[in-house]
């Protein structure tokens, strides 16, 4: 009990473990979890299992397959030049600049300060490319063949990609805007196929649904803003776009009426763009939430891989719902703009012939 040795030992025990405590009090770092020092699944930090899960549904500076990094996206700024750079890596290897930990954004190197404008290629604008890339792969060829067929049918894939567009152009374009939508018809079809193969790009092991971001959903809606207002604007003039704005009420209401008309054009965007973001959100969410129950015990996991098939057969159908959601809802807008101003141009005729 009274060894004189064991003092020094027990003093040579606890002052590592004092000294980094009192350096990381000073410092202000957190002490290093299991998961840092490669602890294996299930023995302190099963639960950030799930939260890298959830991550993955965020943009990445790189793609990847399941824990495997296939390739690192380039970095492009402008902040008085424009650089690049091959990789986050070789961007911070440059010492200029820095990926935040704090924002995870790119910053200037000892500075929470972004540069004036980030245009790098993150994994969802990569996948936007795809959905371009396999655009143009079966449309162009599409057109091409019809033209060197003329009114013979067509065959196979092609035969059933041309029953999409006359639904597109029957079923949602022509009866929501009459004659007019004939004009807007190839914009409705873009709109229509880039929707729907960025959510079926999404669901491809691997990939990922642009539309759940907001930025890609509010561009969407921006470009349906535009088509709206356009379409009304050319049906009956400017002049008649202006005085839609005033609802058809004396002038003393103007005050009133014209910024709640004003609210009202960019609430129907606004609308499409949430919408689109959260549908095709909230199914990834809850797989990954069926997912995360696998890690918690073995039990549940043939009940998720039975609940798992289903949301994904489901995601399926919402992929193409979605895609007819955002077009028919943007054919539907502009087709009231269109048929409101003539409304409101009337309206003081059938009001005095009433009366």
């Amino acid at each position: 009990m009274n060894d004189p040795n064991a003092q020094p030992l027990l003093a040579q025990d606890v002052k590592p473990a004092d000294t980094i405590t009192t350096a990381q009090q000073q410092t202000g770092e957190q002490p290093a979890t299991a998961a840092e020092h490669g602890a294996k699944p299930g023995e302190k930090e099963t639960g950030n299992v799930f939260k890298e899960l959830l991550g993955e549904l965020g943009d990445h500076r790189h793609l990847s397959f399941g824990n495997h990094e296939i390739v690192q996206l380039p970095v492009i700024l402008f902040d008085g030049g424009l650089r690049v750079y091959s990789s986050v890596e070789t961007m911070e290897e440059g010492g200029e600049y820095e990926l935040s930990h704090v924002t995870h954004h790119i910053v200037r190197k000892g500075t929470e300060v972004p540069p004036k404008l980030d245009m790098s290629v993150t994994s969802l604008v990569a996948f936007q490319w795809v959905a371009m890339v396999l655009l143009a792969a079966i449309l162009i060829p599409m057109g091409r063949k019809y033209k060197k067929r003329g009114a013979h049918a067509p065959r196979g894939f092609f035969n059933a990609m041309e029953a999409v567009v006359l639904y597109v152009r029957d079923q949602i374009v022509l009866p929501n805007t009459g004659d007019a939508g004939k004009k807007l018809l190839p914009i409705f079809l873009t709109i229509f196929f880039f929707i729907l193969t960025m959510n079926l790009v999404g669901l491809v092991p691997g990939g990922h649904s642009s539309t759940g971001s907001l930025n890609v959903t509010a561009g969407l809606a921006i470009i349906a803003f535009v088509v709206i207002q356009a379409a009304a604007i050319n049906k009956n003039g400017l002049g008649s776009w202006l005085k839609h704005l005033t609802g058809g009420v004396p002038v003393w209401l103007w005050p009133i009426m014209v910024p709640v008309e004003i609210l009202g054009l960019f609430t129907k965007p606004f609308a499409l763009c949430v919408r689109l973001f959260a549908n095709m959100t909230a199914g990834h969410v809850i797989l990954l939430s069926l997912i995360g129950l696998s890690f918690v015990t073995a039990v549940f996991i043939p009940v998720t891989l039975g609940f798992s098939l289903f949301i994904n057969i489901l995601e399926l159908l919402v992929a193409f719902i979605q895609a007819y959601i955002f077009t028919m809802l943007t054919a539907v807008f502009a087709g009231i703009g269109m048929a409101s101003h003539d409304d409101h141009g009337h309206g003081g005729s059938e009001h005095a012939a009433a009366h």
